[in-house]
């Protein structure tokens, strides 16, 4: 088990990354340096060997390699970003880059996404270095820039210009699972990510006939763009049930006595209650338009009208998602993507999944551990390129009321003390046993 010390580093290394401003804004506009060379000393620290890559100039990435005791054992991929979407002050309680520890809880961004994770590994592995200990497998551990953005800089950057630091590795782990999901019956869930959904974030195109404000234009470039995006806002989009997801849908059901009808998997989610709210996005797929950009004065009718629409697919669903889009667009308007990345799928009957059930049980035995597909997705897609199985597991045991999933990207984000220190020993506990 992790030593005291390591539950004391876990909340100063939580405490100090935040510290560190990686405000990710998209367009390059960020600088991980000083966080990576943060990361990389505490390794060093430890007795291992990091490097720092970068492809731009202060976009960096620490890379190290723990070798196991079975040399013949795959290796596994331990991994978490480094930046973190932006933080208005204004909105905050505390300054969002403080790193306050206050009422036994650590403020400011990244509390949860995912400096939290970050710290807790440098916590595991300076832990063992005191200790002694060796995993049995080889363990690579990243931490990455650029998750929050396209990745170019971090993951994406090392899966095609690094490969061979990944050398060996078959399954990796990072953010977003093994986390408490209270269900608001007493039940506490911890869900273990196996799967995430794919990304696919678009450029919408309308082209008209450019016009005063004040004439009739059938060929109106912003009333081509309106309707292609009610209709896409309005579609609504038919069942695609995944292996994992019907492995979530089936665990539940048995948890809350309930016979796993797939047939109405609506009514199911409606059965299922709070806990329903862990599936009930990862069974469409889904696209919502969230950006508009038309014109430049009010009476000129531009030539031209822009959306983008945040969409997702499920793992299998891509080609469906790609004729969807190009009937609700329709012949006026084009789409293209502005950044894709695929859905990802990993097996739930796996040895390396029933080690994470078996460690969060252990320090969480009133616990109920089901497997879920993210909505959304993490660098484990950029590692996919390299044949690496990516899992979310990166545990927190929080109290009921605490509302983790509202708390990324969102105000006020932060992390308990004791959820940290939970954390830090099931992890170690996963990985002496991976």
């Amino acid at each position: 088990m992790a030593d005291e010390r390591a539950l004391d580093e876990v909340v100063t290394f939580t405490s100090d990354l935040i510290r560190i401003d990686t405000t990710n804004r998209g367009g390059g506009d960020c600088r991980e340096r000083p966080a990576a060379e943060y990361a990389a000393a505490r390794l060093a620290e430890a007795g291992l060997e990091p490097v720092l890559l970068e492809r731009t100039p202060g976009r960096t990435n620490v890379v190290a390699r723990l070798e196991g005791t079975d040399p013949s054992a795959d290796a596994l991929l331990v991994h978490g970003h480094l930046d973190v979407v932006p933080a208005e002050a204004a909105d905050w309680s505390v300054h969002p880059f403080s790193g306050e520890v206050r009422d036994g809880v650590v403020w400011g961004r990244g509390a949860v996404d995912m400096k939290n994770m970050d710290a807790m590994i440098l916590a595991v592995v300076r832990s063992w270095a005191r200790e002694g200990v060796r995993p049995r497998r080889d363990m690579v551990i990243a931490f990455t820039a650029d998750e929050e953005a396209s990745a170019e800089d971090g993951s994406g950057f090392l899966a095609d210009r690094h490969a061979h630091l990944f050398e060996g590795c078959t399954e990796g782990i990072s953010e977003s699972g093994a986390f408490t999901f209270h269900d608001g019956d007493g039940r506490q869930l911890y869900p273990i990510a196996a799967g995430e959904r794919g990304t696919a974030w678009l450029k919408l195109t309308a082209r008209g006939r450019a016009g005063h404000g004040s004439k009739v234009n059938r060929e109106n470039a912003v009333t081509r763009l309106a309707a292609a995006i009610t209709r896409i806002g309005e579609h609504e989009w038919p069942l695609r049930l995944t292996p994992t997801v019907r492995a979530a849908l089936g665990e539940l059901a048995a948890l809350y006595g309930i016979e796993t009808d797939l047939s109405d998997v609506d009514a199911l989610l409606d059965k299922l209650g709070t806990a329903g709210k862990l599936v009930e996005a990862t069974v469409r797929n889904s696209a919502n338009p969230t950006m508009l950009d038309a014109g430049y004065k009010l009476n000129v009718i531009p030539g031209e009208a822009v959306a983008h629409v945040d969409g997702r697919y499920l793992s299998g669903a891509e080609d469906e998602f790609r004729a969807t889009m190009d009937r609700l667009t329709g012949p006026d308007v084009d789409w293209e993507f502005a950044h894709h990345e695929v859905a990802l799928q990993a097996p739930v009957d796996s040895p390396t999944f029933a080690r994470m059930r078996a460690a969060v049980e252990e320090f969480a035995p009133e616990g109920h551990v089901v497997p879920y597909c993210m909505s959304g997705g993490t660098d484990a897609k950029q590692f996919s390129r390299l044949g690496i199985t990516g899992y979310g597991f990166a545990p927190l045991k929080l109290p009921e009321g605490f509302d983790y999933q509202a708390l990324f990207h969102g105000v006020d984000e932060r992390v308990p003390v004791e959820a940290l220190h939970f954390g830090v020993h099931v992890l170690d506990r996963f990985l002496r046993t991976a």
